[in-house]
């Protein structure tokens, strides 16, 4: 679907795009097949969209996955979904509002990819949600803003590693992506985009209960991220802990959250949670 044909599409319905939403719809055919190429999807997946918008990418799904399930908040945009893809026996449009849907509902994720032009409002909140899910997808395909994926990609050190990184990977690695330029949407957004694979590991890096605590650590090392990491975190546990796994770890005292690697994270997490727990 062209621009000139999207734009004309919604003047006929009356539909005015709305920015809280992040109404941005990807309309490029070459990137569209690039993201069900990075998908991988066989006849016997199922995959959950959400915001399929006008339904491109969606189209593409129902050829290659076993079931796709749409997910889509506004209702203008649900009529035109049912009007375009109703007629797909392994199709179900959802209207529901994805952010409450993850957080207030049992939403079984398993057996399922999440293959998405995620909207720019929710995105990262949104995968936190998800991958902290009992039941998470086993792999993501997730098209971004560039600079959510290059925070999904950065190393210890770097000005993009912080809490996104940090709790996407406890659960998820990083693997191949592409860069999508701004003009691929309409309407053309200020920024570029990307498109990410996100695997789940098959060996958890902490059991369930111990992951509210490493959130706990890497929301407050990273709420004063200039600040020394020890004397934030003196704040929660003993101070005896703290200094006993730096010791450990062989973490300068001076250090900032920001140097500390993901599993670092990890064996800060299990040695403080004994501390808590003692």
């Amino acid at each position: 679907m062209k621009p000139s044909e999207i734009r004309n599409l919604l003047r006929e319905e009356n539909i005015q795009l709305t920015k809280s939403l992040g109404q941005t719809f990807l309309h490029d055919q070459h990137q569209l097949r690039k993201i069900i190429d990075l998908a991988k999807l066989t006849p016997a997946e199922h995959v959950i969209e959400i915001g399929p918008g006008l339904g491109p990418l969606t189209e593409l799904l129902l050829q290659t996955a076993g079931h796709v399930t749409a997910i889509e908040t506004d209702r203008r945009l649900i009529k035109l979904l049912e009007e375009r893809l109703g007629q797909h026996d392994n199709f179900t449009l959802q209207h529901a509002d994805a952010m409450k849907l993850v957080r207030k509902t049992e939403f079984d994720w398993s057996n399922h990819k999440l293959v998405a032009n995620l909207p720019y409002s929710i995105a990262s909140p949104l995968l936190i949600d998800v991958a902290a899910a009992p039941d998470r997808p086993s792999a993501m395909v997730v098209t971004l803003q560039l600079e959510v994926v290059n925070r999904l990609l950065a190393k210890p050190g770097s000005k993009d590693y912080g809490v996104l990184k940090l709790l996407i990977g406890l659960h998820y690695t990083a693997g191949e992506w592409f860069t999508i330029p701004r003009g691929s949407f309409y309407p053309e957004p200020n920024v570029d985009s990307g498109c990410i694979e996100l695997l789940c590991r098959e060996t958890p890096l902490l059991p369930p209960e111990l992951c509210p605590v490493f959130k706990k650590i890497v929301k407050r090392v990273f709420a004063e991220r200039r600040k020394k990491m020890m004397k934030l975190l003196k704040r929660d546990w003993p101070a005896a802990a703290v200094e006993e796994i730096f010791e450990t770890l062989g973490l300068d005292e001076q250090i900032r959250g920001e140097r500390v690697t993901l599993e670092e994270f990890v064996e800060i997490t299990k040695h403080l949670s004994q501390a808590e727990a003692s």
